[in-house]
């Protein structure tokens, strides 16, 4: 089963937009999806291998559509004394004012409209993170992704996607056919299945992008990433 990407046709969610109804619930169905499905599991669990109670620390998230992560991410370390600063950046301006409208009481994150293919800081991250987006690059782009992430890290680096199978292909097709109606988030979650990356081709990018002594791990619900631990 061969990745299909075509750049002139991006998701519904990628197109220029302004502000609506539609994208904010198909934000979200994102933000239900992430919950139920695996994502903020998965993250959670590397921060509490990473980020030491009492510690600070600086975030990075990539393309941080709903924002939903960052805000998991800062209710679960305000539970355990860890003070942190996040920066969620995405280019979609209409996205990053709804994920920034929902998000009022998190001084701790701040917002930044930019290309993450050329996203640059002065100082670097503690941690890096890239969650549900490789899929939407091409994969000559996909891995300026993953390069942008390491560069941009000064420690860790943790990068999540679907992965591309049959299996994933079904269960997609089923929960927007019978719970996740909504036409753009049917459309485009069903086109990720599509564009979404195998184990090999993940592998093959990071080892592209210059990564060293990385790490493969595959996670519920057809979930598998990537991730660098710098000592």
């Amino acid at each position: 089963m061969s990745r299909k990407f075509d750049p002139t046709e991006p998701e519904l969610m990628d197109r220029p937009q302004a502000v609506s109804l539609e994208l904010e619930r198909d934000l979200d169905n994102l933000v239900s999806l992430n919950k139920h499905f695996g994502s903020h599991r998965l993250l959670l669990s590397f921060a509490a291998r990473w980020l030491q109670p009492g510690g600070t620390y600086r975030i990075l998230d990539l393309a941080t559509g709903a924002g939903d992560l960052p805000r998991e991410l800062v209710l679960w370390a305000r539970a355990r004394n860890i003070r942190l600063t996040v920066d969620a950046v995405d280019f979609q301006a209409s996205t990053l004012a709804i994920a920034q409208g929902k998000s009022a009481g998190f001084p701790e994150i701040h917002w930044k409209q930019a290309d993450v293919l050329s996203f640059t800081t002065e100082q670097p991250y503690d941690l890096v993170l890239c969650s549900l987006a490789l899929h939407h690059f091409s994969d000559a782009d996909a891995v300026q992704v993953l390069r942008q992430c390491a560069a941009l890290s000064a420690r860790w680096v943790l990068v999540s996607d679907l992965e591309r199978s049959l299996f994933t292909q079904i269960g997609v097709w089923l929960l927007t056919q019978f719970v996740y109606r909504d036409p753009m988030t049917r459309f485009d979650a069903r086109v990720s299945t599509e564009r979404s990356f195998s184990r090999q081709e993940l592998l093959q990018m990071a080892t592209e992008a210059g990564w060293l002594e990385f790490q493969f791990g595959r996670f519920l619900f057809s979930r598998q990433a990537v991730w660098m631990e710098r000592r």
